[in-house]
């Protein structure tokens, strides 16, 4: 069986729209980005710095729409007939169906897929680009094992954690209920401040050279062994909306 098929063998399917919760919030809007021939099944995730399930304004989009390995990512502002902010949820699940399938370390799963007491097994996924609705093979993920400030790149899907997403609940509740969240990448090896996607600091998307988002160490007020529950910075809680822009 394939990686992607054993994923979706063992995954809980996400709430595509309107939930509220783990699910919901990367799902929870109803203007959105996609182009018509992507449709429905694609996902716009966007900053919550710059925007609101409502109003996203600026989402996650494909440097000059290049699919090739490598290509930045970038924030543009929304449109239904740029194909750069075509994306899908290629595989979804919980961390420890990632785990199940060889995409995610055993720490990874001890510390996000409901392995130790007190965590729990958070909701994860891999977004690909898929141009006017056709899938590329390619994903939102970083080229080496996460690092601070490392560039989010396009990377082969399926193929490794570096490509995969965990939807932070345990660093969000207060925006949880509001559907923001934090997002790990799923090679993270800092438990007590893992490596989440990033909007550069003192950046605009209209800025040139366009700013490319980043993974680096979670933010917020310091308590112990991570940030103080609810306190993670704005240009690191993202959402996300499904469809066609309205």
């Amino acid at each position: 069986m394939s990686i992607k098929s054993k994923v979706l063998a063992t995954a809980a399917t996400l709430t595509l729209v309107g939930g509220i919760g783990t699910a919901g919030a990367l799902t929870a809007g109803t203007a959105s980005a996609a182009t018509p021939s992507c449709g429905n099944s694609c996902i716009d995730v966007f900053s919550h710095q710059f925007g609101t399930h409502r109003s996203p304004n600026f989402v996650v989009d494909v440097l000059r729409q290049g699919e090739n390995v490598g290509q930045p990512i970038i924030l543009f502002r929304t449109a239904n007939f740029d194909p750069a902010e075509d994306f899908t949820v290629a595989f979804q699940g919980t961390v420890a169906d990632f785990f199940a399938a060889g995409l995610v370390s055993a720490a990874v799963d001890l510390h996000y897929g409901g392995g130790a007491k007190g965590f729990p097994n958070d909701f994860a996924f891999e977004n690909e680009y898929a141009p006017f609705g056709v899938d590329s093979g390619l994903c939102l993920g970083v080229a080496a094992t996460a690092f601070n400030d490392e560039g989010v790149t396009l990377q082969p899907c399926g193929v490794s954690s570096k490509t995969v997403w965990i939807v932070d609940t345990f660093d969000s509740p207060a925006t949880l209920n509001h559907d923001y969240v934090p997002l790990i990448n799923g090679s993270d090896t800092n438990f007590s401040h893992p490596f989440v996607l990033t909007y550069p600091n003192n950046s605009f998307p209209t800025d040139m050279p366009r700013p490319q988002l980043t993974v680096t160490n979670i933010t917020g007020e310091s308590n112990g062994p991570g940030p103080v529950l609810g306190t993670v910075n704005v240009n690191q809680l993202w959402g996300a909306d499904f469809g066609i822009l309205k």
